[in-house]
């Protein structure tokens, strides 16, 4: 399954505190098969998408980075004045890091924030990430 559309709306918490993910207007499944439809947000676009390129569901783990960086900075990464320099920026992966995000969040966004999707942290990796583990509440 690839959502396509992760971003801070489409999250949900319920009573419990458990996230959920809502709004799969976007999302297909489509195990072993790449997509070309460039659909999503365009602050969480990945490069792929921007560039007309076929995706798969790495994506999704680059709008987590995104989502990630706008939690913690409280702005998009790749935010630009109009549509075409935001693709210009996400192309290039032109982010810049405020001093307060701290070493390991960086490190962890530089791992999700990754130009060529095959590159990128695999999702499965994401919960062992030593920023992640810091992080946990038990």
């Amino acid at each position: 399954m690839i959502h396509r559309d992760i971003k801070p709306e489409n999250l949900l918490l319920d009573l419990k505190g458990e996230l959920k993910i809502a709004d799969f207007g976007w999302s297909v499944h489509a195990p072993n098969s790449r997509r070309t439809t460039m659909c999503g947000t365009l602050d969480y676009l990945p490069p792929e998408m921007v560039e007309g390129k076929a995706h798969n569901e790495t994506v999704d783990v680059w709008s987590l980075g995104v989502l990630m960086y706008e939690f913690l900075v409280g702005s998009p990464p790749f935010e630009a004045q109009g549509h075409q320099e935001t693709y210009k920026k996400i192309s290039r992966v032109d982010m810049q890091f405020p001093d307060h995000v701290s070493p390991l969040a960086r490190d962890l966004m530089l791992k999700l924030l990754v130009k060529d999707p095959a590159a990128r942290l695999p999702l499965k990796d994401v919960p062992n990430h030593p920023w992640i583990k810091a992080n946990l509440s038990e």
